[in-house]
């Protein structure tokens, strides 16, 4: 079976996973079998481009590249919806960006696509949070299939591990650092700089947007545990029932002291069902040096689970990046193909 893909959002993200399909066409069909066109690419900036027998995927690269837009291609017309039904696309990568007021463009984008039987995976937290059920209903009463993975730690399968690595397993309780800009700041306040300096820097790298209250308010991570509350758990969390407190307060003296006892100050995303209650929370934790997150320094992501049958298992990865979260949406076409 040929997959026949349409990509929605063709930012770093979405042009890493072209990138990525352009270069790897022999090595993914003889690994895995998973073979493909791309008949479908729509992007708000760089325009649309569509072939029912498949996009020559260097030349879209290379205009990306020379123009940064499709201009060099012939361009496609008619709403999303419509591009879609004449693609014949058979899997969406949608990779637009995260609107967690609304959802969109995204839901809309993967509301289409399950719609008409056309599995999806995306990297979008927004749709995820907002209508997890909603979607998931969608793509069970169409035969498609939806799957999330880079929503949580980018191509770091931590959601794969636990549906298929650890099948069998209950969990009991997660800890994570799952945001890398908070965890790349603290880092560097453990070093001596000072909140600002280090918020500037993160900044100066891409770690942190211009205005980056979602990261170090600790809103990103809450999103997070919102979704692996239900995966994980089956309970509904909105993300404002999370108990969330970020690092806008922590000082380098704070983690200085913390070290000195043997401590390493991380912002903890976690979810524990040991009690009667489901508790979901962000904060700043002092954890023992021993503890697998203690180590986890700069832009990297790692998740702790605790479950009854193998105990702790700690999971290190990227938990962003623009090849590292193209991976994730490959990673799910691979396995959805199956």
């Amino acid at each position: 079976m040929i997959n026949k893909i349409a990509l929605a959002g063709c930012g770093n993200v979405g042009t890493a996973l072209l990138e990525i399909l352009h270069e790897k066409k022999d090595e993914l069909r003889e690994k895995y079998g998973f073979e493909y066109k791309v008949v479908l690419v729509s992007d708000l900036m760089k325009g649309v481009i569509m072939d029912p027998e498949g996009l020559d995927l260097g030349a879209a690269l290379e205009s990306v590249r020379e123009t940064r837009t499709f201009e060099k291609l012939p361009r496609a017309e008619g709403s999303f919806e419509e591009l879609l039904e004449r693609s014949g696309a058979t899997v969406l990568a949608e990779g637009t960006p995260t609107n967690l007021k609304t959802g969109e463009p995204g839901l809309t984008h993967i509301r289409a696509a399950l719609s008409r039987g056309i599995s999806v995976t995306t990297t979008n937290k927004g749709p995820i949070a907002l209508a997890f059920d909603e979607l998931t209903e969608l793509a069970k009463a169409n035969g498609a299939q939806l799957s999330y993975e880079g929503v949580v730690m980018s191509g770091t399968p931590f959601i794969d591990m636990m549906k298929s690595g650890m099948a069998g397993c209950t969990a009991i309780r997660v800890e994570g650092i799952v945001n890398g800009t908070t965890n790349f700041m603290l880092t560097k306040m453990g070093e001596g700089m000072e909140y600002g300096a280090a918020l500037a820097e993160a900044q100066a790298l891409g770690y942190a947007e211009a205005d980056p209250t979602g990261d170090v308010e600790g809103w990103d991570a809450a999103v997070k545990v919102s979704i692996l509350a239900k995966i994980l758990f089956g309970a509904d969390v909105p993300v404002d029932k999370v108990e969330r407190t970020g690092i806008t307060k922590v000082t380098p003296a704070q983690i200085e002291e913390a070290k000195k006892n043997g401590r390493a100050v991380k912002l903890i995303a976690g979810l524990d069902a040991s009690g009667a209650q489901l508790r979901a929370y962000v904060e700043p934790k002092e954890i023992p040096a021993s503890h697998p997150l203690a180590s986890i320094n700069g832009g990297t992501n790692a998740i702790t689970v605790t479950t009854d049958n193998l105990g702790d298992v700690t999971l290190i990865g990227p938990g962003a990046g623009r090849r590292e979260t193209g991976q994730a949406l490959l990673g799910d076409m691979i396995r959805m193909s199956k």
